[in-house]
């Protein structure tokens, strides 16, 4: 049980500033987690999907996402849905953070197996209370191993 990979997190925020943010809140609770960092919808599929589009290459690691859902290339919900829908992937824990607060949306989020649902607020002290609080879920959560 020990053999467990440590979970790198992977962060699809097109908002440098928003990156920076969850980064440096996320650190500061003490997550020492590997975050790879992308900006748009497009390189981040190709790194979860690997080459071959499979999504194979990310059978043998562990990963957590956090998806923001307004990014310049594609909607996140479509991110979330082929993540979900792919055997390789749709254990990963995916995170959504987004200024979205549409009921619909959330609702939409969570049938397509969104994890949990984080609206960014858009106060800069809000916004760091609410990473912060991510980062301590990070610190104790456990993820599945994939397939």
């Amino acid at each position: 049980m020990s053999n467990a990979k440590p979970v790198s997190i992977v962060m699809i925020e097109d908002d440098e500033g928003h990156a920076r943010l969850i980064e440096k809140n996320i650190r500061r609770a003490g997550v020492n987690n590997e975050i790879i960092p992308f900006q748009n919808g497009t390189d981040a599929l190709a790194f979860l999907f690997g080459a071959d589009g499979t999504g194979e290459a990310s059978s043998r690691r562990q990963l957590l996402i956090l998806l923001d859902l307004n990014l310049p290339d594609m909607a996140g919900v479509d991110i979330l849905e082929k993540v979900k829908a792919n055997q390789h992937t749709r254990r990963s824990p995916v995170i959504v953070l987004t200024t979205t607060d549409d009921s619909r949306e959330i609702q939409r989020c969570y049938d397509l197996g969104a994890n949990v649902y984080i609206t960014k607020p858009v106060d800069y002290e809000g916004f760091a209370n609410a990473i912060k609080q991510l980062g301590l879920f990070f610190s104790v959560m456990q993820v599945p191993e994939t397939e």
